[in-house]
């Protein structure tokens, strides 16, 4: 008789491939300097992504989009 194997639904199923970091190293970026206020154009499916997940999780989509921002600047400041 076979054992009847037991899933984890958060445990990930099948093949798992590494996907590389996507995003550009700062070099490739230009920042701009002493500023605060930036008006930006963005692509209108990243701008309703982060618009829908901030209405799931009641929060704001500017603060989301700046947090992606903050974090890209922490982990590349010191390369």
């Amino acid at each position: 008789m076979r054992k009847k194997r037991v899933y984890d639904e958060n445990m990930p199923v099948g093949k798992l491939t590494e996907i590389p970091d996507f995003l550009p190293p700062p070099e490739k970026l230009i920042f701009p300097k002493d500023t605060v206020k930036v008006t930006i154009y963005l692509d209108r499916l990243s701008v309703d992504f982060f618009k829908q997940k901030a209405k799931k999780h009641r929060g704001k989509y500017q603060r989301m989009i700046r947090e992606v921002l903050d974090r890209y600047v922490q982990r590349y400041r010191n390369t």
